[in-house]
């Protein structure tokens, strides 16, 4: 059986525990509710492979060739069991991966086991009880905190509840109060205009757009949800054809089909789901390139602070929020639109209708400038001086160079980023050194006796590693980049590999190697020597600058590139934590990294590509702000901040003398060290109290 086959198969299954990527169901049910080819699969590949482990579950997935065995041995005995083991079996190579939870400390739990069983199960009633009390306190809000043990055992204790020995819900001894919740279906109290606010800068999902150079001029632009149209000015003041529409606020504004359709906090403030998706599927209706989705998210604990609404809340102001996860906000979007998703940052997604389009944004996301730059800035174009003409059948000599060097090292400077010789539509000035030398490969060979021994090879090298790194993502993302490959991609094909399929086959063998911990270890330790900076837990953790990213070893830009997919731009994360073993990335994100002594760790978002999920912690509030003691560790040593950086560093230590450093306090306990040493931090530096 080959994958369309099997997927079809699939999509006849109508009962079980059905998620975006998967179906679960129990082994008890398999033979009443799976098609005979499916059972005889399984069968024959259990038994190909000799798989003797125990398990009374399966995961059938609907987007890979794949499926899990895994083994709850509680299942009937606790109301929430946890996982002891998983098999997970590839049915296209014939391999399998097993996970061991035996010793774990916040093993995956299971919820809903009424749906995994058929209904005449002698246990199903005590399991539609179960999910029953769940429900009456609000546990199943927010799926992305309940999957694993440790949060879910939190999150009970939240609402005033803990669990007895078979795993059921009791009231704590003093009860807390749980979250009230709106029971009227009325919504025409429902202030929806108020959530409309005034901007003193462009929105996020637009700087997003700028970012990646599409607010250019070249296309044209729809706010779909404009609100008081604070956008529209900006974009307006920088000559861009845009337009808005607002049911409150610009009522007379006409929908019009667009390049680009922004439809940006609007999905979270409509209270009735029907609505939601019909205003989701209007904007991708006029959409003709790109549309742009975003909403507000929020974990449990701040939605417990306000009234619950349908799958909501409502405010203070009266008007309603609909918070999502990142997870769940793709997985929304996937399946009402029936396409891909890209994610650009916290509840940002692209949604490309021009495939070609979206082929190119992949290419050029691998060499997206410094977040020190602004991004108009990289959308103009700089001025030159057309050279005066030369006869075209001079001599290419020294005499020549030196007459226009700065024409030639521009081009040369051009030849290095691509890693081969431009073609005459890559290269701004291409006019003026036709003119001069006759062709691009005539400047090449020219600047080739100017330029250092081995730079042309090295930068050809370099950008080998970048397409690799762009064909493995793809790869990942599953998507088909030969029939959208870009102009530019096509020539770096030509110029830097033997053939399509054998850059393919080398990406592939990239992708499938970061895998591996033996190889994340080396491509970690290389680039701890190579940078002699960042934090390296041996075959643990590496953790580096991400400003350090697009020159790193393949295996980590690929590995982290991974990561990037779920997450979005990294344009304000300050440092990235690879964890070898685990399959996580974590990105950390401080007040003004760049300019502080001692910035304070305000995010930490950590990205399971296991299960292609993301966590997010909030510092502040949830969690006690965490200064970074040892920012030094985190800058070249050539650099001309790190003596200073070291400097203030020993102060602090010197403050914190008898201390381990495992133990130094957050911000708040900081400050009680100041008093004590009667010394006040004002920018980076100490004065006497």
């Amino acid at each position: 059986m080959d994958f369309v086959h099997y997927r079809e198969l699939i999509k006849t299954i109508k009962q079980g525990k059905h998620l975006p990527t998967a179906i679960y169901l129990h082994k008890s049910a398999i033979e009443a509710i799976l098609p005979e080819k499916i059972i005889t699969l399984i069968n024959s590949t259990i038994s190909t492979l000799t798989i003797s482990s125990n398990w009374n579950l399966i995961k059938l997935y609907k987007r890979d060739f794949k499926i899990t065995l895994l083994n709850y041995p509680d299942f009937d005995s606790y109301a929430y069991p946890a996982l002891q083991h998983s098999t997970t079996i590839d049915l296209q190579e014939q391999t399998y991966r097993t996970a061991n939870y035996e010793k774990s400390e916040n093993p995956p739990i299971l919820h809903r086991k009424e749906t995994l069983v058929l209904t005449n199960h002698p246990l199903v009633e005590s399991f539609q009880a179960i999910t029953a009390e769940g429900e009456a306190i609000n546990l199943y809000q927010n799926t992305k905190n309940i999957g694993f043990k440790q949060q879910w055992r939190r999150l009970i204790k939240r609402k005033g509840y803990q669990l007895d020995d078979a795993g059921r819900l009791k009231p704590l001894a003093t009860l807390t109060a749980t979250p009230k919740t709106a029971t009227s279906n009325n919504t025409k109290d429902i202030q929806r205009h108020l959530t409309a606010i005034n901007r003193d800068r462009l929105s996020a999902p637009f700087q997003k757009l700028a970012r990646h150079g599409y607010l250019a001029g070249e296309h044209s632009i729809f706010d779909y949800g404009c609100g008081k149209g604070d956008d529209i000015k900006e974009l307006e003041a920088h000559g861009l054809n845009v337009t808005g529409w607002d049911p409150v606020h610009k009522p007379e504004g006409e929908k019009t089909p667009s390049d680009i359709v922004n439809l940006g906090f609007v999905l979270n403030v409509i209270e009735i789901p029907e609505e939601r998706q019909t205003t989701l599927t209007n904007a991708w209706e006029l959409t003709k390139r790109i549309l742009m989705v975003s909403v507000m998210l929020a974990n449990e604990a701040k939605q417990e602070q306000f009234t619950r609404y349908k799958d909501g809340i409502i405010t203070k102001w009266n008007t309603f929020q609909k918070y999502y996860s990142q997870a769940e906000l793709r997985s929304y979007l996937e399946q009402v639109l029936n396409t891909n998703t890209v994610a650009l940052g916290q509840g940002i997604f692209a949604i490309f209708k021009d495939k070609n389009l979206e082929e190119e944004f992949y290419l050029n996301r691998q060499t997206l400038p410094n977040s020190q730059q602004l991004p108009w800035q990289q959308l103009t174009t700089r001025a030159t001086q057309s050279p005066a003409a030369s006869n075209q059948n001079k001599a290419l000599t020294k005499s020549l160079y030196e007459k226009h060097s700065e024409l030639f090292n521009d081009f040369w400077q051009h030849c290095l980023e691509l890693g081969r010789i431009p073609a005459n539509d890559e290269f701004e000035c291409s006019e003026p050194i036709r003119r001069l030398v006759g062709s691009h490969k005539k400047a090449f060979e020219l600047m080739q006796n100017q330029a250092e021994p081995n730079e042309y090879q090295q930068a050809q090298q370099q950008r080998r590693i970048q397409v690799l790194v762009y064909f493995a993502l793809s790869l990942f993302e599953k998507r088909k980049a030969k029939s959208h490959i870009p102009a530019r991609l096509q020539r770096d094909l030509k110029a830097l590999f033997t053939t399509y399929t054998d850059t393919i086959e080398q990406a592939k063998a990239l992708l499938f190697s970061v895998g591996k911990p033996a190889t994340l270890t080396d491509a970690c330790n290389l680039a701890y020597q190579q940078f002699n900076c960042g934090k390296l837990a041996d075959s643990h953790s590496y953790t580096f600058n991400r400003e350090l990213l697009n020159q790193m070893p393949a295996e980590i830009r690929v590995y982290v590139g991974c990561a990037v997919q779920l997450y979005g731009d990294l344009d304000e994360i300050n440092l990235i934590k690879v964890h070898i073993r685990s399959g996580k990335v974590t990105l950390l994100k401080y007040d003004d990294f760049q300019h502080k002594a001692l910035p304070l760790l305000i995010e930490r978002i950590k990205i399971r590509l296991h299960d292609l999920d993301i966590d997010f912690f909030n510092y502040g509030e949830e969690y006690p702000y965490q200064p970074l003691y040892d920012k030094s560790r985190y800058l070249i040593p050539a650099s001309a901040e790190y003596k200073k950086q070291q400097a203030f560093e020993k102060r602090i230590a010197k403050m914190l003398e008898g201390v381990p450093k495992e133990e130094w306090p957050n911000w708040h306990i900081l400050q009680r060290v100041f008093e004590y040493k009667k010394v006040q931090l004002k920018g980076n530096k100490f004065y006497s109290t």
